[in-house]
């Protein structure tokens, strides 16, 4: 009669654990779809907003393009929805942590929440530096090297997927330290072993900056620079931060 109890007592837990999941998923995507019920009245002007960088690079009386017949509704709608999952990441990123916190440790949790929102800040960061930094440098090089008589008119699908799998790279880029630093706090490795790294580190920033920006020197350059320099953040937070904890 014992190993019956013994397995209720292990898979308790476990389906606790689940419908705790569950709950946590419902409410991100709950959150998700109200913020994009607020935003979607606004979606063709969130869409202007995003398209500016290019827009003003755009010659006089020119404009952009829908070669799909959905695409003047489903462009916006995508792209609002985009919106709304990053409006909402602070509270997506906070069912994370609640969800995992009782499993930590006090001095785990400690560490982990300005971690979590470190992370959010500097996603933010990375979004903010595509848009007001990278864009006019991208677009202002692509516009300037047309073939005389060639008219820049780009279409509003493929420009959006252009600008979120930048969107996506800078935001992925600056979570370096935040990846640097759970590296070293966790005693994977040390900021010694990754300083003597750091030549093959630089060489991998710009083979990333290669395969996740488009085919162009510009936004190449400008997304493994910062990576290398976010390295080296990394490397001083651990230098500041974790060894006087170790020494303790």
């Amino acid at each position: 009669m014992s190993e019956p109890n013994e397995h209720q007592d292990v898979e308790q837990p476990l389906v606790q654990h689940l419908i705790e999941l569950r709950d946590r998923l419902l409410r991100c995507i709950l959150i998700v779809l109200l913020v994009f019920a607020g935003l979607f009245y606004f979606a063709n002007d969130i869409y202007t907003f995003v398209a500016a960088p290019l827009q003003k690079f755009l010659p006089e009386g020119a404009g952009m393009i829908a070669t799909e017949v959905a695409a003047p509704f489903l462009t916006p709608f995508k792209l609002t929805l985009f919106v709304s999952i990053f409006v909402s990441m602070p509270f997506l990123i906070y069912q994370v942590w609640q969800f995992i916190a009782p499993a930590m440790y006090k001095e785990e949790r400690r560490l982990a929440l300005p971690i979590f929102a470190s992370s959010v800040v500097l996603f933010y960061a990375g979004i903010a530096f595509a848009y007001y930094v990278v864009f006019p440098l991208v677009f202002g090089f692509f516009t300037s090297v047309a073939p005389e008589g060639v008219s820049v008119m780009t279409d509003m699908g493929s420009y959006l997927d252009f600008i979120l799998k930048l969107f996506f790279a800078f935001g992925l880029a600056f979570e370096i330290p935040i990846a640097t630093f759970i590296l070293i706090s966790a005693g994977v490795s040390t900021p010694e072993s990754l300083a003597e790294k750091r030549p093959y580190i630089i060489v991998g920033c710009f083979i990333l900056g290669m395969l996740l920006t488009p085919p162009d020197v510009i936004s190449q350059l400008l997304l493994a620079l910062p990576m290398w320099l976010l390295f080296e953040v990394g490397i001083i937070m651990g230098k500041t931060l974790v060894r006087p904890q170790t020494e303790t």
